[in-house]
């Protein structure tokens, strides 16, 4: 089993940055893909972002494309994720996850994909 713990949330101004980072414990994950998942308040959790276990793919969800970007250092058993241009929409509970699989697109992009939850980490976008 693998510890996730997440870091870098807060509370910023519309048309701010964030960078969040996963630093994962117990077990490398070089062999697995990684996630960011998010829930909103009244919401289900819904797929951000996903980079396969070498770096060689990306996936977004759409809402999120061209603003934010996934990426991971294997050396450091880490993960980040850049957010750009934040709107109050992106509010939520910010979650990093480590798939049961190393790439594949319909297998990363959803929660059932996922083996380990980080605890999560609040993102405020204020207007």
């Amino acid at each position: 089993q693998v510890q996730l713990v997440e870091s870098g949330g807060g509370l910023v101004q519309a048309g701010g940055s964030l960078r969040l980072s996963c630093a994962a414990s117990g077990r490398s994950i070089s062999s697995y893909a990684m996630g960011w998942f998010r829930q909103a308040p009244g919401k289900g959790r819904e797929f951000v972002a996903a980079v396969t276990y070498n770096s060689g793919s990306t996936y977004y969800a759409d809402s999120v494309k061209g603003r934010f970007t996934i990426s991971r250092d294997n050396a450091k058993n880490t993960v980040y994720l850049e957010m750009n241009s934040l709107k109050p929409e992106d509010t939520a509970v910010y979650y990093c996850a480590r798939s049961g699989y190393g790439s594949g697109s319909y297998a990363i992009t959803a929660s059932a994909g996922y083996n380990d939850w980080g605890q999560g980490t609040q993102v405020t976008v204020s207007s």
